[in-house]
């Protein structure tokens, strides 16, 4: 078992952001041992890695919110989370693409100023 500091340094979170989380409704499989602290499996440790990897790449709390209340809700609900998953791989696909059109523009840039031209608009 984790507890919220170490899944915190683990996830390179603060603890707060992890507390956010759980009132956010993202973290309803977390327990709480008897004094009343937060407690991470193992199996909690993936998913908030997931969360973060969502987050990460742009998912909105509400989105990341209805897709780990199906995974609460069990396998019945497999299809439904995969297509989420899905969708979410295509609009980061998308972003990468945007971000690489944005380098070259960018790498173009660099390739000016390192040839020490000033007789051109920079």
């Amino acid at each position: 078992m984790y507890t919220i500091n170490e899944v915190a340094q683990i996830c390179d979170l603060s603890a707060h952001t992890l507390r956010f989380y759980d009132k956010e409704g993202l973290l309803p499989f977390i327990s709480r041992n008897k004094t009343g602290n937060r407690m991470f499996s193992e199996d909690d440790l993936e998913i908030v890695k997931l969360i973060c990897c969502l987050k990460n790449t742009g998912m909105p709390i509400k989105d990341i919110k209805h897709y780990i209340d199906l995974l609460m809700e069990g396998d019945e609900t497999f299809d439904t989370r995969k297509q989420i998953i899905l969708d979410h791989r295509k609009e980061v696909m998308r972003q990468i693409s945007e971000l690489k059109k944005n380098l070259n523009i960018i790498d173009l840039k660099v390739a000016f100023y390192n040839s020490n031209r000033t007789d051109i608009l920079s």
